[in-house]
């Protein structure tokens, strides 16, 4: 047998598919951070956590390097600053907007000692910054990512900007955040979701032209 007949089509996943992947993959993440808390002091961690999360232990490190990685992902997409994929990335209006409403929550939150262990104005700040990392996740990918992956970061980036806003209309309700900084806030995160919206329209079109409706 010839080692062209090992070789099998890959699968093109869609959106869909990669969501539930990505699902998966946070719910392991969870079970592996609680596996590591429970047995931190353990001698026999890494033996204990790879038999409870179904792993072959002879291939416990590779596993574990592989729910870390997703785990940085989870908080911030990490690149190299000299990275040409990031480098184009940096210099996207969607990237520059992601920085101002950073600088922006940052000093507002610095401006009141109130907010700064506020749950709802560490709400916001957090999932103002995890919008930015599925941005950066979707966007920095190289040209042959897979086009159901990066939609399913943007429906992650989506959603976080969506929760940033949930947090800062409950922040108004609560007397945190004047109308004034209200407004501010919606615009810069508005801008930013408007933008990953029009990218998911963009790649579901570039997904229907390549793959059709099915």
């Amino acid at each position: 047998m010839s080692d062209d007949d090992n070789i099998f089509p890959e699968e093109i996943w869609d959106e869909y598919q990669w969501e539930r992947f990505l699902q998966e993959q946070d719910r392991n993440t969870e079970k592996y951070f609680g596996l590591l808390e429970k047995y931190v002091d353990h001698p026999n961690r890494d033996e204990l956590i790879a038999r409870e999360m179904g792993w072959d232990f002879c291939q416990d490190d590779r596993e574990m390097d592989e729910i870390a990685e997703l785990v940085c992902e989870e908080e911030m997409v990490e690149m190299e600053e000299d990275g040409g994929e990031f480098e184009a990335f940096s210099r996207s209006p969607i990237y520059k907007d992601t920085l101002r409403l950073h600088r922006w929550i940052n000093n507002w939150i610095e401006s009141d000692e109130r907010l700064r262990d506020h749950p709802e104005a560490v709400r916001f700040a957090t999932r103002s910054a995890v919008c930015g990392a599925k941005l950066a996740a979707a966007l920095c990918g190289e040209e042959s990512t897979e086009i159901g992956m990066t939609i399913a970061y943007l429906k992650r980036a989506l959603k976080a900007a969506n929760d940033a806003l949930d947090a800062a209309a409950r922040l108004v309700e609560a007397g945190l955040l004047d109308k004034r900084r209200a407004n501010t806030a919606r615009r810069h995160v508005f801008r930013i979701r408007n933008r990953v919206v029009d990218f998911m329209s963009d790649y579901r079109a570039e997904w229907r032209k390549r793959y059709g409706d099915s």
